[in-house]
């Protein structure tokens, strides 16, 4: 029996080492020992424990940092199940929200959006409280994978003990995660959070939607790219409670403040904003740290006009309603993709469409139709 393990060693061995040929005479190869599995196979995986609704409310009021962060991930899962806990810590922690500064901060990429806000939060931080930066992240329109890299520029806030950053991936959707960075500021401001920074991707239209969602906006510009005009859009200027221009130092402080001026002057052109303060332009450098109180002191003035005129109040009111819509609108949006009979149905009208059997538009109302019908025969 032995000998005839040792034959069949001796012949695995020829079959995996040619070299134990007779042709090669005083070469012997072995086998070899026979490699452990990489994971430990006794080792007992720990599953982390999952928490209830009263768990993560409690961990929220009590500004625990992680227990936040997991109450967010819930709030970006698009699962069902998910959804629901995740409202309804939502709802349960909305009482303690809405005692915060909502900053919205935009600008062409490369204008120094994640510095500027390493500097600001810092100068921040420094008057004390707490800051929270959502940095919604452009995902790539094919892969739909992020690098969610903002947080690798923001050096300081990134170990600070009383920041909290979250990159989200825009998912290529126009307002970018506009619903659940909203349901984020809840979550932080009950967590204690007083002052929350809002970054956009700075391209398409999801400047309109953070700018439904936070009390200042903060437009970001270059001087000495050669094209300074080129930035004063009226859709974004409008939206604008502030522009300020980065990188003013050095060789292009003299850029800087010539673009500075041509956007005081483009701004006198267009009518006063409803807020009733006209945005102001200021020159800074994020990199050097130059005039970043100067900035900030100009956001302060603006809070004190629009608090003692009533603004403040009013545009949140505003926020509310505009965000109850825009939630209807989500709803019976996944109401109707959700639905298979209506999802089978237009596989065949895209297909139709797609070979000219039927123009998209009488597709499309043929589709409503059924789906209509369908919740009239239900109610």
């Amino acid at each position: 029996m032995e000998q005839d393990i040792q034959t069949d060693n001796h012949h695995a061995s020829h079959l995996e080492h040619p070299e134990n040929e007779a042709c090669y005479t005083g070469l012997q190869v072995n086998t070899g020992v026979e490699q452990p599995p990489a994971i430990n196979p006794y080792m007992k995986r720990r599953r982390r424990p999952q928490l209830t609704v009263a768990d993560y409310v409690e961990g929220i009021l009590a500004g625990n940092p992680a227990i936040l962060g997991q109450a967010v991930t819930l709030v970006e899962s698009k699962a069902p199940e998910h959804q629901q806990v995740a409202q309804e810590v939502i709802e349960r922690c909305l009482p303690h929200a809405g005692r915060s500064r909502r900053i919205g901060i935009t600008g062409v990429p490369g204008a120094g959006k994640s510095t500027s806000i390493d500097v600001f939060g810092m100068h921040v931080l420094k008057r004390g409280g707490k800051l929270a930066v959502l940095a919604i992240d452009p995902s790539s329109e094919r892969s739909k994978g992020s690098i969610l890299g903002d947080k690798t520029r923001m050096e300081q806030l990134s170990v600070h003990p009383r920041a909290f950053i979250r990159p989200s991936p825009s998912a290529g959707s126009l307002g970018g995660v506009a619903r659940k960075t909203r349901e984020t500021i809840v979550l932080c401001e009950a967590a204690g959070y007083d002052t929350v920074f809002v970054e956009t991707v700075g391209v398409g239209q999801s400047e309109t939607a953070v700018h439904s969602m936070v009390d200042y906006f903060l437009l970001i510009q270059l001087a000495g790219t050669g094209d300074e005009l080129q930035g004063i859009k009226r859709g974004i200027m409008e939206m604008a409670d502030g522009i300020v221009i980065n990188k003013a130092d050095g060789d292009n402080i003299e850029r800087a403040n010539l673009a500075a001026a041509q956007f005081r002057n483009a701004l006198h052109l267009f009518p006063m904003p409803p807020s009733g303060v006209l945005p102001e332009v200021m020159t800074y450098s994020g990199y050097y740290g130059i005039n970043i109180e100067a900035v900030w002191d100009m956001i302060d003035r603006y809070f004190d006009a629009v608090t003692r005129s009533g603004y403040f109040e009013e545009k949140r009111r505003n926020q509310e309603r505009y965000w109850m819509f825009e939630t209807i609108n989500e709803q019976l949006r996944l109401n109707f993709y959700n639905n298979p009979e209506v999802s089978a149905m237009l596989e065949v009208k895209e297909r139709n469409v797609r070979l000219s059997r039927q123009s998209s538009f009488t597709a499309a109302a043929e589709v409503l139709d059924f789906y209509f019908s369908q919740l009239k025969s239900n109610s």
